[in-house]
């Protein structure tokens, strides 16, 4: 199996959770991993497709909630391009692949809003096979880090993902 997976990351715990995914989903195939802003336009020759994002006001980050993350909460770095416009350039598969969503979002207070529900609503709409269930991972606070455990759970996830999508596809 040929997995994607893309993510954005201000302070980095998003890309850990992602890179945590890819080192399970490598175990079963071959993995690529991408930041939004490097991500191929297209998923022809994947067969798995993985999205995570940190949830900004209640959703997918937008260019001012990045820009105000870097101006008020220091983050270290401000992604140019996101998920929310990764998705928007993104070409509908050529054929219907398993695509699975993921956030990051701070753990208490307990906030509405899921960047991985916004992006498995888009994935949806451009075709993918959303039947995975997207997933969140909480972190302390906006900066981090990663509550205990999270990664490891990351990693469990993933190999849940395979499990399903090994069934479906047998």
């Amino acid at each position: 199996m040929r997995s994607l997976v893309v993510y954005e990351s201000l302070w980095g715990n998003t890309e850990k959770v992602a890179r945590a995914i890819a080192d399970r989903l490598d175990a079963d195939g071959d993995v690529e991993v991408r930041d939004a802003e490097s991500a191929p336009s297209s998923t022809d020759g994947f067969d798995l497709l993985v999205v995570g994002g940190p949830t900004h006001a209640f959703s997918m980050s937008r260019p001012r909630t990045r820009a105000e993350a870097v101006e008020s909460r220091q983050a270290p770095r401000e992604p140019v391009e996101g998920i929310r416009e990764w998705l928007d350039r993104l070409a509908p598969p050529d054929t219907k692949i398993p695509a699975v969503a993921f956030d990051t979002r701070v753990a208490k207070p307990r906030l509405p809003g899921s960047a991985a529900k916004a992006a498995r609503h888009e994935l949806r709409s451009l075709g993918f096979d959303t039947e995975f269930k997207q997933r969140t991972f909480h972190v302390h606070g906006y900066e981090g880090p990663l509550v205990d455990g999270e990664l490891d759970e990351a990693g469990r996830w993933a190999g849940e993902i395979l499990s399903q999508v090994g069934s479906a596809a047998g």
